[in-house]
C-alpha cells in the first residue's frame, strides 16, 4: 500500500524567476511518497517502509500526472501512468496546467525538466533517436516509446520526469540507463489515451486483441501459409480463448495483412503519418479503445477475408499468472509449514530487476508462455513456495517453487481449490501431488491441525491464510 503525503501532493514549487526578471509558477510539483509494499516470500508481512521523491506534471481539471513507479497502489493506474487530484481542492490555484503535444517526432529535441534542491529549474536537452514499440514495466504488452539521447543527471525526485517540447507535455521518463545516457519515454499518445479514459465513469484501460503473431520475412513460411498476395502480413501463431480475436473467427494459420486502411507489411509494420514505419500493434493500443469495433483484412488459405474484432481490456484477474496486482495483498495458505501461493509476475519481481534470470525458470517458463501453455483462462498456476521447518515437514525442508497438480485426488486449479481440498484428507493423511520431484506430500492432518497454533507463534504469521 502506497500513501502519498498531504493529500497526495507534498509541495507546490516555488516561483521560478524567468528571463526578463518576472516571477513564474512551474507547472511541476513535488511528490512525496510513503509506504510499505508486500512481502512475496513472507505473504503474511510486508516489507520495510520506504518513500520516494518525485514530480508531479499539473494538468488541466486539478489533475497531476506521474509514473506509476511512483503510486502503483492508487487508482487510474496503467501502462506505468498515474494520476493523483489533491485533497486541498485549491491547492494548484495559480499554477497554468502544462498542455500535451502529441506530434514529437525523430529528430526532435525535447527538455528533461528537473529540480534543484533549492527549486531551481535543472534543464537537459536531449534528442528523439527512435519511436518504437517496447514493453512497459507495469502492464502486458508492447506500447508507443519514444527513445531519447540525453546526458541527464540523477535527481532524488527521478521517479517521474517530465519530457518537455517548446513548454508542452511531449512525455514522462519510463526507464534511464546512466551507462549509454538513453532514456525511454511515454508519449504523449500514450498520456492522452489515458487521460480519455481516466476521464469516464467506466475506466476500461487500454485494449488488446489476444492474439500472437511472427514475421512474413522467410519465403518458405509464406508459402507453407499458402500467402497469394504480395508477401505483405504477419503470421498468426497463437489465439487466446475467450479473447476479442478468437470471438471474431481469427484462426492459427491466418495472415493478417491490414488493419483498417492500414498496411502490414511482412516485418509487421503499417506506416504511420508521424513516426513512419512502426509496429501494427500500435493501432490497438494508442489508436483504438476499448469497445471499438476494428477491421481485419486477413488471407485464409490463399483466400483475402474481413474479421471484424471488438476489442477489449483484459484485467490483470483475467490471466493465469497475474502481470501486476495493485493495492492487493498477496494471496496464500499455510498447511502444516508449507507455503502455497499462485504465480505472478509480481512474485517473480522479488528476485530483483534480473527477475527473468534469476528467479526460478520453470516459473519464469510458465509466466512467459502463459498463453500457450494453459488453454483455459479461468484457473491459476498454484506452487508450493517454501517450507517453514516444523514436526509436520521433517523430511521437506529443502522443497521449494514446486508446481501443484492435485491435493487428496483433486485437481488443483486455484488456491481456493487447495483449501478445500486440504479439508477432506484421505485415511487421516492430506496428500499433495506436484510435477516435480518428489512427486507426492504426505501430511498427518492430526498433527498439522495439532500444530497449527504453535507454527503460528514460532513463525510470527497472523493467519495461515488470505484466500480473499
Amino acid at each position: 500500500m502506497v500513501v502519498a503525503t498531504s493529500g497526495m501532493l507534498a509541495k507546490k514549487e516555488p516561483a521560478v524567476p524567468s528571463a526578463t526578471g518576472k516571477q513564474k509558477q512551474l507547472a511541476l510539483v513535488r511528490v512525496n511518497v510513503t509506504g510499505q509494499s508486500y512481502d512475496y516470500f513472507r505473504p503474511w508481512q510486508k516489507k520495510a517502509p520506504f518513500s520516494k521523491r518525485a514530480l508531479g506534471a499539473v494538468l488541466s481539471k486539478g489533475r497531476v500526472l506521474v509514473t506509476a513507479d511512483l503510486v502503483a497502489n492508487q487508482n487510474y493506474v496503467e501502462a506505468n501512468l498515474a494520476l493523483l487530484e489533491p485533497a486541498e481542492k485549491t491547492f494548484l490555484d495559480g499554477i497554468t496546467p502544462l498542455e500535451i503535444t502529441p506530434d514529437t517526432v525523430v529528430g526532435d529535441r525535447l527538455a528533461a525538466w528537473q529540480l534543484e534542491p533549492t527549486g531551481a529549474l535543472l534543464v537537459t536537452e536531449g534528442l528523439v533517436t527512435t519511436v518504437q514499440m517496447m514493453p512497459y514495466p507495469i502492464d502486458v504488452g508492447q506500447f508507443l516509446t519514444y527513445r531519447i539521447s540525453i546526458p541527464m543527471q540523477y535527481r532524488e525526485n527521478s521517479y517521474t520526469v517530465p519530457l518537455v517540447k517548446k513548454n508542452k507535455l511531449a512525455g514522462l521518463l519510463l526507464r534511464y540507463d546512466s551507462r549509454s545516457q538513453l532514456v525511454d519515454a511515454i508519449p504523449a499518445p500514450i498520456i492522452t489515451h489515458f487521460l480519455k479514459e481516466a476521464e469516464s465513469q467506466n475506466y476500461r484501460g487500454f485494449p488488446s486483441a489476444g492474439f500472437s503473431f511472427f514475421p512474413m520475412r522467410d519465403p518458405q513460411l509464406r508459402e507453407f501459409a499458402g500467402e497469394k498476395g504480395k508477401g505483405s502480413g504477419v503470421y498468426v501463431t497463437n489465439v487466446e480463448p475467450g479473447t476479442p480475436a478468437m470471438k471474431a473467427g481469427l484462426q492459427v494459420g491466418d495472415i493478417v495483412t491490414g488493419i483498417g486502411n492500414n498496411e502490414i507489411d511482412q516485418n509487421g509494420n503499417y506506416v504511420d503519418r508521424l513516426y513512419g514505419k512502426i509496429e501494427f500493434t500500435n493501432l490497438l493500443t494508442a489508436h483504438a479503445y476499448a469497445g471499438d469495433v476494428v477491421p481485419f483484412r486477413i488471407e485464409r488459405n490463399g483466400k483475402p477475408m474481413q474479421l471484424n474484432v471488438t476489442l477489449e481490456h483484459r484485467d490483470a484477474k483475467d490471466y493465469v499468472s497475474a502481470p501486476y496486482n495493485l493495492d492487493q495483498p498477496p494471496r496464500y495458505f499455510v498447511l502444516g509449514g508449507l507455503i502455497f501461493q499462485e504465480l505472478s509476475r509480481q512474485y517473480l519481481k522479488e528476485w530483483g530487476p534480473n527477475w527473468q534470470r534469476e528467479a526460478p525458470q520453470r516459473l519464469v517458463y510458465f509466466d512467459h508462455f502463459q498463453s500457450e501453455l494453459f488453454a483455459q483462462r479461468n484457473r491459476r498456476i498454484v506452487i508450493l513456495s517454501q517450507v517453514l521447518p516444523a514436526n509436520s515437514t521433517i523430511g521437506y525442508d529443502d522443497l521449494a517453487y514446486l508446481t501443484v497438480k492435485k491435493v487428496n485426488g483433486k485437481e488443483i486449479k486455484s488456491l481456493d481449490e487447495l483449501a478445500e481440498a486440504a479439508k477432506q484428507p484421505i485415511n487421516g493423511f492430506i496428500k499433495i501431488e506436484t510435477e516435480e520431484d518428489p512427486k507426492q506430500i504426505e501430511l498427518d492432518a492430526s498433527q498439522v491441525a495439532a500444530e497449527a497454533q504453535e507454527l503460528q507463534e514460532n513463525y510470527g504469521i497472523s493467519s495461515l491464510q488470505r484466500l480473499q
